[in-house]
């Protein structure tokens, strides 16, 4: 799977945010967010750029940094 996943997992378990409270944000199942985290789907462009987006309400930091390790490092 991609590498969305297991970026997110590192910055939620980092910062504290759970994948219930990040669910509720993005209006979806925690099960999605699980199923990213876990590798066993990854999320569509869409979907990086709503997580972007829930993370800086949360913590602009936390998005910061996800931004960073997922795309930043790949340049």
């Amino acid at each position: 799977m991609g590498k969305a996943g297991s970026v997110l997992k590192e910055v939620l378990d980092d910062y504290d945010i759970s994948q219930t409270q990040l669910a509720g944000k993005l209006n979806i199942g925690r099960s999605n967010v699980y199923r990213w985290v876990n590798e066993v789907r990854a999320p569509n462009s869409e979907t990086v750029i709503d997580i972007i987006r829930v993370l800086k309400k949360l913590n602009s930091e936390v998005a910061r940094i996800f931004v960073e390790k997922y795309v930043l490092d790949e340049l």
